[in-house]
Order: C-alpha cells, then sequence, then structure tokens
C-alpha cells in the first residue's frame, strides 16, 4: 500500500511538473503550424491551428477563474478568459493563439521560478539523515535514527551529517555548518561543545554524545518549519489581484465604450486583449516566493508570503532578552574558593554532581567543566530538591550544588561571592563538599556579541521602536537596555504581562516580536509577526512564530527585513508597472491603432519583462556585509577563540586585588607572580600578534587603518598597566615580600587592568570579530 501510495504521489508530482510545458508546447506548436499554413497559402488550415491553440488555452484560463471565484475573489484572469473568446467571436484567431502562448509561457516562467525559489527549502528535506552509528563498548554499529537515545555515544565519518544534537566528545570536531547557517566557512568544535543535527563532518571522523532523540534534535524541527513553509507558501499574497477590483472594471469599461463609439467589435476585442496580463499578475508571486528562497538562504524561515510581507514593512521590534539579546546560555564567569581552594577541583565535583540534572544551570556547569577539559566522575546517590539543587556522592565525597541562604557568620570571601553576583547581575551555585562550604561558581547570561551591531542594522533596516520585555530583574535587565540603545525596557513581565506588552504596541505599529522560550509563545502570537530565536526541536515557540531563525544569530533577523523590503518592492514595482503600461497599450487598442494581434505580442513582451523583473528577488548582496578575505575571516575567528580562553583567566587580576584589599600579603605576592606570568607568557603575546596581524588584514575591509587606531592605543595602555605590575612585582621579590606602600597603587592597577581588557574584550568582539561570527557558537563571559 506505501509503495502504492508513492507511486501515486510520483505520479502526480510528474503531471505537476509536466503541467505547464505541455501547455506552452501545445500553445506554441498550433501557432506554429498555423505560422506555416499561412505562409503556404493554406488560410484556413492557419485559422484551424490557431482556433486549437485558443480553445486549449482557454481551458485552463476558465479553470483559474473558477479557482478564483471559489476562493472569494474576482481577478483579472477573467479577461484572458474574455479575451480569448472574444477573438474567436470576432475572428482574430492569430490574435486567441498569440494570447494562448502568452498564458502558457507566463505559467510555465512562473512554475520554473517557483521550483527554483523553493530548491533551498527542498534540499534540507534530502538533507536528512536516516541512520547513526552507535558505538557500545568496542563496537560501533548502524542503527536506525528513531533507535538513537539521549546519552548515546555517536560515531560520525568525514562527510557524514551529524544525526542527533549533542556534545563532542573528541578532542575537536571541523564541521560545514552552511546547511543550517549558510555560513560557508568550516568551524571548530571542541571537547564539550555543542554541535547541533544537520552539519556535516569537515574534517576526521568524531565522537558524540547524544543529547536528545532525532524527533527533537534541531533539525528535525527544521524539516518540519521548512514543509510548513513550503506548503503554506503556495497561496502567496498576490499584490497584483489588490489592483483588480478596480482595474477589472475599468478595462471592461474602456472595451464597451470603443466598441460602442466605434461599432467595432475588435476594437474591444484589442482592449481586452493587451488587458490580459495572467503572467503579469504572477510575477508578485514569483517575487514573494523568490524572498522566502533567499532568506531560507541566510538561515530564516519565514512560513508564508503574508508574513515576508507584514516583515518588510514593520516599524516596531518587541524582543525577550534572555536567548535573544543575551545568548541564552548561562556561562561559568568565576569559580571563587575558600581560602587554599582548589577552583578546577571545587568545578570538577560541581559539574561531576550535577551531570544527571536537567537544570539550566546545572547544564551550564557540566557544560563549563568539560569545555576547560575536566574527567567527571559519575555520581551515585544523588538527590535533587526543586529550588535548591543537587547532592550526590562524588569520589567519595558528599557534594551538593544548589542555592544557600548565607548565614550571618559566613566567611568572608563568601560574602565577597554573594556581593559581587549581586553587583554582576549574575546566578550563583554554591558547592559544599563534605559539610564545608568550598566554592561558588557565578553564571551569567552574556549579551550577544553581536547584538549592538545587529540593532544598529534593524534601526537602518527601518525599525524605528525597539522595546524589551523580560521576566528578567529589573537591574540587569536596564544595563542592558542602557548599553544596546534600546528604547523602552519592561522587567519582571509575566507571560499575560508580555502579550499585554505586545498588542499595546501592535495597535500603535506594525510589530515584529522575538522570543526564544515557551513562556514567549503567547506574545509571539500576539505580534504581527512572531519570530523564534532558534529552531530547537518542536517547541511552542517555533509553531507559534511566523519566522524562525535556524540560528540563533539575531542578525539574520536583519537580513530577512532588508530581503522582505526588496522582495515586496519588486513584487509592488513588477505589477504596478506592468499593468500602467497594460493601461497605456489599451488607449491605443480603443482609437483603433493597436490591432488584437500586434497587441498580443506587445503584452507578451511586457508580461514577460515583468516577470523577469521579479525574478531580481533571488538575487542581491547583504549591503550591510562587510566583506572579508577568507584568511582574513579565519584570523577573527582564531582571534575570538583565543579570547574564550583569555576571559577564562581574567579572573585573577580580581582575585589578586582581593587578597591585597584583605590583608593577605603573602598570598598577593605569590599571586602577583602568576599574574605576570599571565600578562607576559599569554596577554600580551596575543595584544602583539592583533597589532602585527590582524590590524592590517582589517584596514581595507574597513576602509583605512584609522578604523583600529583606538584600539592599538588601548593595547599600549594594557602594555603599561602590566609592565608596572612588572615593576612592582620586582620591588616585592627584593624586599621579600609586598610592603604597604606598594597597596594602593597595586589596587589600582589590578582594578584597572581588569576593567579595562573587558572593555577591550567587548569593544573588539563588537567591532571585528562580528564582522565573522561562528554560528550558534556560544561566547563565554
Amino acid at each position: 500500500m506505501d509503495a502504492a501510495s508513492d507511486a501515486r504521489t510520483r505520479r502526480r508530482a510528474l503531471v505537476r511538473r509536466l503541467r505547464e510545458p505541455a501547455l506552452l508546447a501545445v500553445t506554441l506548436a498550433a501557432l506554429l503550424a498555423g505560422g506555416i499554413a499561412w505562409l503556404a497559402d493554406a488560410g484556413d488550415v492557419a485559422d484551424a491551428c490557431w482556433i486549437t491553440g485558443t480553445a486549449v488555452a482557454i481551458v485552463p484560463a476558465t479553470w483559474w477563474v473558477v479557482d478564483a471565484l471559489r476562493h472569494r475573489r474576482v481577478g483579472v484572469d477573467l479577461i484572458a478568459v474574455l479575451s480569448l473568446i472574444g477573438t474567436l467571436l470576432v475572428g482574430e484567431y492569430l490574435a486567441g493563439a498569440l494570447i494562448g502562448v502568452m498564458l502558457a509561457t507566463g505559467q510555465a516562467l512562473d512554475a520554473a521560478a517557483e521550483r527554483r525559489a523553493t530548491k533551498d527549502l527542498r534540499s534540507l528535506l534530502e538533507h536528512a539523515p536516516r541512520t547513526a552509528r552507535r558505538r557500545d563498548g568496542d563496537t560501533v554499529e548502524s542503527v536506525p535514527l528513531d533507535d538513537v537515545a539521549a546519552g548515546d555515544v555517536l560515531v560520525v565519518g568525514p562527510g557524514e551529517v551529524v544525526p542527533v544534537d549533542g556534545w563532542v566528545m573528541s578532542e575537536a570536531a571541523v564541521l560545514d555548518e552552511s546547511v543550517l547557517t549558510g555560513e560557508p566557512l568550516a568551524v571548530q568544535r571542541r571537547r564539550g561543545e555543542a554541535v547541533r543535527s544537520g552539519t556535516v563532518d569537515a574534517g576526521s571522523a568524531f565522537e558524540m554524545q547524544a543529547r536528545t532523540t532525532a524527533e527533537q534534535s534541531t533539525y528535525a524541527g527544521i524539516v518540519r518549519l521548512a514543509q510548513d513553509a513550503a506548503a503554506e507558501s503556495a497561496p502567496v499574497v498576490r499584490v497584483a489581484d489588490r489592483i483588480a477590483g478596480w482595474f477589472l472594471p475599468l478595462a471592461l469599461a474602456v472595451a464597451g465604450a470603443a466598441w460602442v463609439f466605434s461599432g467595432s467589435a475588435t476594437r474591444a476585442v484589442a482592449v481586452l486583449v493587451v488587458a490580459t496580463p495572467c503572467p503579469l499578475l504572477l510575477a508578485a508571486p514569483v517575487a514573494i516566493v523568490s524572498g522566502l528562497s533567499r532568506a531560507s538562504r541566510l538561515g530564516v524561515v519565514i512560513r508564508n508570503g503574508g508574513a515576508l510581507e507584514n516583515l518588510g514593512h514593520a516599524t516596531t521590534l518587541v524582543m525577550d532578552k534572555t536567548g535573544t539579546l543575551t545568548t541564552g546560555r548561562p556561562t561559568g564567569t568565576d569559580v571563587l574558593t575558600a581560602p587554599g581552594g582548589d577552583p578546577t577541583e571545587v568545578l570538577r565535583l560541581a559539574a561531576s554532581a550535577d551531570q544527571l540534572s536537567p537544570h539550566v544551570l546545572a547544564e551550564a556547569i557540566v557544560q563549563e567543566a568539560k569545555i576547560r577539559g575536566l574527567d567527571l566522575s559519575l555520581p551515585t546517590d544523588v538527590g535533587e530538591e526543586a529550588g535548591t539543587g543537587v547532592t550526590a556522592t562524588v569520589d567519595g565525597h558528599r557534594v551538593s550544588v544548589g542555592t544557600l541562604n548565607l548565614p550571618d557568620d559566613a566567611p568572608g570571601w563568601a560574602r565577597s561571592a554573594h556581593g559581587r553576583a549581586v553587583l554582576d547581575g549574575a546566578a550563583i551555585a554554591w558547592v559544599t563538599v563534605d559539610d564545608t562550604l568550598a566554592g561558588a561558581i557565578l553564571l551569567i547570561d552574556p549579551v550577544r556579541r553581536d547584538a549592538s551591531r545587529t540593532l544598529r542594522r534593524l534601526r537602518a533596516a527601518g525599525l524605528n521602536r525597539l522595546v524589551m520585555l523580560t521576566g528578567d530583574r529589573r537591574e540587569p535587565a536596564q544595563e542592558i537596555g542602557a548599553v544596546l540603545g534600546l528604547d523602552a525596557v519592561r522587567a519582571e513581565q509575566s507571560p499575560a504581562d508580555k502579550v499585554a506588552g505586545v498588542r499595546a504596541e501592535r495597535e500603535r505599529a506594525v510589530t515584529v516580536m522575538v522570543g526564544d522560550g515557551v513562556n514567549d509563545a503567547p506574545a509571539l502570537a500576539a505580534a504581527t509577526v512572531g519570530v523564534a530565536m532558534g529552531a530547537r526541536g518542536s517547541t511552542a515557540t517555533s509553531e507559534a512564530a511566523d519566522v524562525v531563525l535556524t540560528t540563533d544569530r539575531l542578525d539574520h533577523l536583519a537580513d530577512a527585513m532588508a530581503i522582505a523590503r526588496r522582495s515586496r518592492r519588486i513584487a509592488v514595482q513588477s505589477a504596478t508597472v506592468g499593468m500602467g503600461l497594460s493601461l497605456v497599450a489599451m488607449g491605443f487598442a480603443a482609437f483603433g491603432l493597436l490591432p488584437p494581434a500586434a497587441g498580443a505580442l506587445l503584452q507578451e513582451g511586457i508580461d514577460v519583462a515583468v516577470i523577469l523583473n521579479a525574478l531580481r528577488a533571488l538575487r542581491g548582496a547583504r549591503a550591510d556585509e562587510i566583506p572579508l578575505p577568507d584568511d582574513t575571516e579565519a584570523m577573527l575567528h582564531r582571534f575570538s577563540a583565543e579570547h574564550d580562553e583569555l576571559r577564562d583567566q581574567l579572573t585573577i587580576l580580581r582575585d589578586t586585588a582581593g587578597l591585597l584589599a584583605a590583608g593577605e600579603l603573602t598570598s598577593a605576592h605569590a599571586a602577583l607572580r602568576r599574574v605576570d606570568a599571565f600578562l607576559f607568557d599569554t596577554l600580551l603575546p596575543h595584544e602583539e600578534a592583533e597589532d602585527r596581524e590582524l590590524y592590517p588584514a582589517l584596514a581595507t575591509p574597513l576602509g583605512n587603518a584609522e578604523a583600529t587606531a583606538t584600539m592599538s592605543r588601548m593595547h599600549a595602555e594594557i602594555d603599561r598597566l602590566a609592565r608596572r605590575l612588572r615593576t612592582h612585582l620586582a620591588r616585592a621579590d627584593g624586599a621579600g615580600g609586598i610592603t604597604a606602600e606598594q597597596v594602593d597603587d597595586l589596587l589600582a592597577c589590578l582594578y584597572g587592568l581588569h576593567a579595562l581588557l573587558r572593555l577591550h574584550f567587548v569593544q573588539e568582539e563588537e567591532n571585528y570579530f562580528a564582522l565573522a561570527p561562528e554560528p550558534d557558537a556560544t561566547p563565554k563571559s
């Protein structure tokens, strides 16, 4: 039964694919045969051929009218039927045959354009994996994709598609993510980093651990979205049909007036012939579908032409904070310990205990440990209490990770850690080992690296009001709003509050809402256009959205808006210009200056030209993107990866300052020696390489060397402070320890250098590294 059904489906698809070429072949053959017969002085045969071509064209034209009426729409397709019938009634058989060829040509062009435009969506379906290679001990076997479960160890070979979402278990994996993101360069994922299904292994074989089933993975969600888009994009908005409300009665009135005042029915038919814009009306859908296709290549799935049009004239953008303006993935910033504690061991114990917890912070701690290459132990006697945390036995120690109400007599380091968490807007996970408070892990949800640049692009694309609606606390929300220059920030919003806020904005202007959490789904549905960040399986957010960004990159929304505006402009241009030319031709025909046959040829040229113009929506460079040579883009990725590693080590500056402030000068002396090694062995060589290699390479793409001059000046200040600290270290070594006279200046240098480096990293990432962002990368802060 399944095989028979598949065969029927293939036959129907073949019929649909051959229908337009067959209609064109029959009408063109009739026209040419009639022309040959006319040249041979066989007038009756010529007329018979042309009548046949006209009659063949009447059948589909009549069906288009009936179909329009079924959808309660009266379009100008009716003019095509009247003109075809009119040519038969007045004996203008050549004109009828020409109109038949014109209609068939328009249909064939439209079908070809739509096949080309939907090619990118269909390629997603063809790319979907069917099996996976699962490792069990020393045995690797190929299993159906549906048999893969979370926790399975999978082997991905060179050139193979990653079957499910998961984590890299090998040292590194080189992946081609272009199918999902449109980015041509391969990216490297290190041990512990997330990989998404649908990407292709562009390097050697690697092992990964499955995080979800295939049905819940990214690629399955994208395939479903592509199928929805393909199904819903067929009845696209016919821009020209909006004009039909006045064009149809106008054409009939002009044709009637020409007949009445001239007494010639032929003039009336000539008017209808040049007013036959059926292929013209197809130009608007071609432009819209082409826009849908172009957006899909950039990782934006737009469900239908209506959403594309609305996106094209939106002026207000409402955003959630978490996962939209921030990465949505908490990352570890600091691991603080009791005096004499080992931060690495505290993190390892906490991550080991958290391995079985589904909580987002637990996942972040495990991810941080994997990225740092720590070997985790399997926990036993695991218990988890909602709102409190996890308790487990790890390597013989009883470890607890979670929230904690600090007592009044809490140690100074713990009170300091709590203060830092409040000031930084960070979540804090307290780690207790054998009933002793051993450490604290600070986690934050960092602002997206490309957020500022993207918001500037969105304003340039026509959005004049940017609003944040978030359920987060007011202080961190307002801080992010101020940094990004938002027009309004509303914090501590419930899902109901978000819906009310979106509706209020929608009453004032066409509104786009962007979010990624399940609680954003009602707000997305309330907006004019709902946009979901990232296609993460079959989430309620993606189901409620009109637009889904298949990568977690907000800058693609700016691309989609530019595409939407251009596609809509081309669609309207194609329809109105074609109608205008038809109106002019109608005037000539009404005065007898354009006979039916000549009018049909003229209309054919107009329609073909307009449809070809609509295909321009498939092209067009991303004007706001700065073109980068491949080696420069690779260099940006390399220095960006170094930033991620360096940022983890910046806490040594603040920790050393804390020891000085606490009066622990002996420990501070040893810490200052570690600071010196970090600065001169790691940080300064990185800065010197940027000055020597990266900045000269960016001079040409950015226009001139002045674009990086301020960053070079900051490098000089970093170098000055590092050498000042080295001078202090030399004095301390000579004096046998840090003296009281050094403390104030050391504190100023350490805190100043810490703040300077954080600002410098953010500026470089926003100004330079965001030019070549790694899709779906997880920035660490």
